[in-house]
């Protein structure tokens, strides 16, 4: 990570400032060793960054083992124009209390979190600090600083483990977090490109509408997918907000699009609903190699499409 920002180089967001979960997330990225590093306030300002070009690319928390999908995340991604997620990454989470120098766990009223933190840590709170308040923080360092300079009414914070390597901070308590195999998933995400060529362990994630509000819709639309033998890791639903009761789907199917059956998914797909959103096709995170049935293999749709156009055609065919 560079210091200072120096013109030729590369510049990613993440959610700052420097010890974050989302850092750590960028640490995993070859392509942004050396390059210019730009802290952040939250993802909206992330996002913007990646849009008005301030950015190349931008590293956003998506879904959390735990509390899933993160709301701001999926339905930026639906509504701003002109994005793709162009890789994914995992990043095990788990939390410490820590204070000023010098403060006790029974001097501890009021912490300092960021909403999603705070809700992984409830059993350890309740247990320790029943009474305890909380006071919402930007990020789960933005808590910490708060308790140190005093910008926030609190006397501890939850923060990640490797706080104290940035920061002059007591660890009064270390795994508060109520499971020890949360893990984060964080995307990186630029402008509209190219996907890149498919590596045989890929994920293609989308937004999609259904058409109407009639029974079986939603099973019309997943058996696009179904179908064609493709199978899904995520779907959760969000609301449109332009009425009550209309929903649009986020959705990652393993495969890449230049996958036949997953082209011809998304084709299906787009016949159907009235906007899909394409947000990318790109390397999974744990690198697991997609596995099909062979009738779902990419030779049997390509015979397929080669034994229509020979029909189209007027050629002899077996």
């Amino acid at each position: 990570m560079s210091a200072e920002f120096e013109p030729g180089r590369r510049t990613y967001s993440y959610l700052g400032p420097a010890g974050t979960f989302t850092e750590a997330a960028l640490q995993q990225v070859p392509e942004a060793k050396g390059q210019n590093w730009r802290p952040v306030h939250n993802a909206g300002e992330a996002f913007a960054d990646v849009i008005e070009g301030r950015s190349d690319a931008a590293m956003i928390a998506i879904e959390n083992s735990i509390e899933g999908g993160v709301s701001t995340t999926q339905d930026a991604l639906a509504t701003l124009p002109n994005l793709r997620i162009i890789g994914e990454y995992l990043v095990p989470v788990n939390f410490v209390l820590v204070a000023a120098p010098g403060t006790k766990l029974e001097d501890v009223t009021t912490i300092a979190a960021h909403p999603v933190a705070y809700a992984q840590c409830h059993r350890w709170l309740g247990e320790h600090l029943p009474q305890h308040q909380h006071v919402p923080a930007a990020s789960n360092v933005a808590g910490p600083i708060g308790v140190l300079d005093g910008s926030l009414p609190a006397q501890a914070a939850i923060a990640p483990p490797g706080i104290t390597e940035h920061y002059d901070l007591e660890v009064l308590a270390t795994d508060i977090g109520d499971n020890t195999n949360a893990v984060t998933r964080f995307v990186l995400v630029t402008r509209t490109t190219t996907p890149a060529s498919p590596t045989g362990a890929d994920k293609t994630s989308i937004i999609a509408e259904l058409p109407d509000d009639r029974p079986g819709a939603l099973l019309a639309l997943l058996e696009q997918f179904s179908a064609r033998g493709i199978n899904l890791s995520l779907i959760e639903s969000r609301p449109v907000g332009d009425a009550l009761g209309r929903y649009r789907f986020v959705i990652d199917a393993d495969g890449h699009i230049n996958d036949a059956r997953m082209a011809e998914a998304l084709m299906g797909l787009r016949r159907f609903s009235p906007r899909v959103v394409f947000l990318g096709s790109y390397p999974r995170a744990d690198r697991v190699i997609v596995q099909h049935e062979d009738e779902f293999s990419d030779d049997v749709f390509i015979e397929a499409r080669e034994w229509l156009d020979a029909l189209m055609r007027g050629k002899p065919v077996e």
